[in-house]
């Protein structure tokens, strides 16, 4: 057997379980090793049965009795009593018939499972139950459990494992031997046996060390290399111009915080190097970012380059037009300013890709039309990209591509993202954060309320409808789901369309509707002409409305943190008093997710906390870096992070050759693919 080999060639797999297990992803035997565990339950303790207590447990017993019965509607119960020299216990199964037939008297037996009291008894419940002679798969160790499906059990997977484990044992070495000393890791094939056999806990520690540190190791590798090779592009120098900056700083109508300062600073600097500047700026949603991307555009402009500002939405390309417009309007940069949607007339395009062409238009905001090969830049200088995870790589180069060169590149993003995250994900970058909020930007308070206190919560928003603001409900489903127990945005606006806002102006929204329609509410919206908006997260990145002062979230705990605290951020905006009221969609206690939320409002912070309760799945999953792996690393674990950073840098130090390495040389190769340039 081989590790390309088909996953049928692993003793117990026929056609039908073939398919079953490809629905899981595996379809080779090096899938079916590479399958890691989701988690692990503890069994290694083998108990004597006159020590046993609730919870958990294991014990070493020889079968005395077994007998099996049908009962009530069909049920099957299989019961046996089991022995050691200290004592009995009773052991039943639910619908396992075949328990009867496959336990022998007299024959040793490792038992794992629950204890507890059923029916004024105790006993195990359900157990996995192996023969003493046998190689243990489900008992008597740290158990792993598996991602399953309806058609494949976590069972199953753990015994093809085992079927497997003498090609775990043989796994090759993708990392240099010299960094495995230098870090002193496991080997992979050790690693490996370790994650799917482990023999203790400090084992499957120091196995999630060695394949942690290897995904690290991949990305920053990929990372550091794009880096290099960037830095080697020519790009245009934008000199400072101090005057130029004092003249719109002081035409803006409020004051500049000490962040926005210092990153537009670093900006600046970044200019005027021969190499592209590549930054990313991370701020709450009302930190200023479009102040700071005005100022860093219009150095550009002044030297007679074009400035190209993507925006993920059409409705956001054209409230980002209409808020350059305002700051630039004090330098006269207004009118070089022009906009570029799919929803233009053919004419209004073609007038437009014309100015671009010819060099009349200086700073080009809009969306993926920006892509289009009929859009010919003059002299293409920097790229500012708004909540640039939502662009692809591929569609990110298209665009540095009609430059001729490598132009200047600012990222912008709202999503809060944890330090040790985003040195993670965007290494190749250099990160400015503006965690100050501007003057005159209120805090929001934060409410969370029971389902049964809806009715005074509608109270409260109805007094501020009547004081002229507007309000958004968010909900996590569009429709009513019977896989899920959550408020769906359909239910919910019938719901107050009938009872507690029936007066009031109502609209809904979500993600299945054209994108004429969404634009069309949405602008009804923004322009005054609604009370409230019902919609799903499609509003998370939307557009600007100053006078919505109420947000509703439904089903609240079915979001993330980071994911609440931004569509928090969607209220406020207009100096009136904002609130948030976060409405639980069960009668459960509330998480410690929401009673964050409830209590800071600060984002880096609340990202932070989303990490160690979720982990970073929760948050790169939301900006949709789906081919990043980060399957083992524990990112709170800055020791192991720094370590994997350091090697990385001497690996191209070293100018090492990882074509020696053909697996590691493949899935840096794909990462500097997936990860913000190449």
């Amino acid at each position: 057997m081989q590790l390309l080999d088909d996953i049928t060639n692993v003793k117990g797999v026929g056609p039908a379980l073939a398919r079953n297990l490809k629905q899981l992803g595996i379809r080779t035997v090096y899938d079916l090793i590479d399958y890691l565990p989701m988690r692990y339950e503890d069994y290694s303790e083998v108990l004597a049965v006159d020590s046993l207590r609730p919870g958990p447990v294991t014990v070493k017993v020889c079968v005395a009795q077994v007998n099996s019965r049908y009962v009530r509607r069909g049920m099957h119960i299989t019961e046996a009593t089991m022995s050691d020299d200290t004592g009995s216990v009773r052991v039943v199964w639910f619908n396992q018939p075949y328990r009867a037939n496959a336990l022998r008297q007299g024959q040793e037996y490792y038992v794992s499972g629950t204890y507890e009291l059923a029916r004024q008894r105790f006993q195990i419940l359900n157990p996995s139950a192996e023969l003493v002679k046998d190689f243990p798969v489900n008992t008597a160790r740290i158990v792993p459990v598996y991602r399953q499906s309806k058609l494949v059990s976590t069972n199953q997977i753990r015994k093809l494992v085992a079927a497997c484990v003498d090609m775990v044992r043989v796994l090759p070495e993708t990392l240099p031997s010299w960094i495995i000393t230098e870090v002193g890791l496991l080997s992979r094939a050790k690693a490996f046996e370790a994650m799917h056999f482990p023999g203790s806990a400090a084992e499957l520690a120091a196995a999630r060390r060695r394949l942690g540190f290897e995904e690290v190791l991949e990305l920053t590798l990929a990372s550091l290399l794009n880096k290099q090779e960037s830095m080697r592009e020519n790009a245009i120098s934008i000199p400072f111009d101090v005057d130029l900056a004092r003249k719109f700083v002081a035409g803006l109508p409020f004051e500049l915080t000490d962040d926005q300062r210092r990153v537009v600073w670093q900006a600046y600097q970044d200019m005027e190097h021969r190499y592209p500047m590549n930054r990313l700026v991370e701020g709450d949603v009302g930190s200023g970012k479009t102040v700071v991307a005005a100022m860093v555009a219009l150095m550009a402009m002044r030297q007679g380059y074009q400035v190209a500002f993507m925006a993920p939405t059409e409705i956001l390309a054209r409230q980002h037009a209409e808020t350059l417009s305002k700051l630039l309007s004090s330098v006269g940069e207004d009118g070089s300013i022009l906009l570029l949607v799919g929803g233009m007339t053919n004419a209004q395009k073609k007038s437009a890709h014309t100015a671009i062409a010819k060099g009349r238009a200086k700073l080009l905001v809009g969306t993926h039309a920006l892509f289009q090969e009929k859009v010919d830049m003059k002299q293409l200088g920097l790229i500012i990209v708004d909540e640039q995870h939502r662009f692809g790589v591929e569609q990110r180069k298209s665009l540095m591509a009609k430059a001729g060169h490598m132009p200047h590149v600012l990222s912008l993003t709202a999503t809060p993202i944890p330090r040790s995250l985003a040195l993670t994900l965007y290494g190749e970058l250099d990160i400015s954060r503006l965690k100050q909020k501007p003057q005159g930007r209120q805090a929001i308070a934060t409410k969370i309320v029971s389902a049964t206190a809806r009715k005074t919560m509608y109270e409260q928003v109805a007094a501020e409808i009547a004081a002229g603001r507007q309000v958004f409900v968010v909900c996590p489903l569009i429709a009513e789901s019977d896989a899920l127990a959550a408020a769906s945005a359909e239910k919910v606006y019938e719901e107050l369309q009938k009872n507690y806002l029936k007066s009031h102006r109502l609209a809904l929204l979500h993600g299945k509707m054209k994108a004429e329609d969404k634009d069309r509410v949405m602008q009804q919206f923004a322009a005054g002409q609604l009370d409230v908006l019902v919609a799903t997260t499609v509003i998370e990145v939307g557009v600007d409305v100053p006078n919505a002062s109420v947000m509703i979230i439904e089903s609240a705990e079915r979001f993330g943190l980071a994911q609440l605290h931004q569509l928090r951020g969607r209220v406020g905006r207009g100096g009136h008093a904002a609130y948030c009221y976060l409405v639980l969609g069960d009668d459960k206690l509330p998480s410690k997710r929401l009673r964050a939320v409830e209590t800071s409002q600060d984002g880096f912070r609340l990202a932070e906390l989303d990490l160690e309760i979720r982990g970073p799945g929760a948050i790169y999953g939301a900006m949709q870096h789906g081919a990043l792996d980060l399957r083992v690393v524990q990112l709170s674990d800055t020791a192991l992070l720094a370590a994997a950073r350091s090697v990385a840098q001497m690996c191209v130090d070293r100018s090492e050759d990882l074509l020696q390495y053909p697996e590691l040389y493949t899935r840096v190769d794909r990462l500097r693919r997936v990860t913000n340039l190449n």
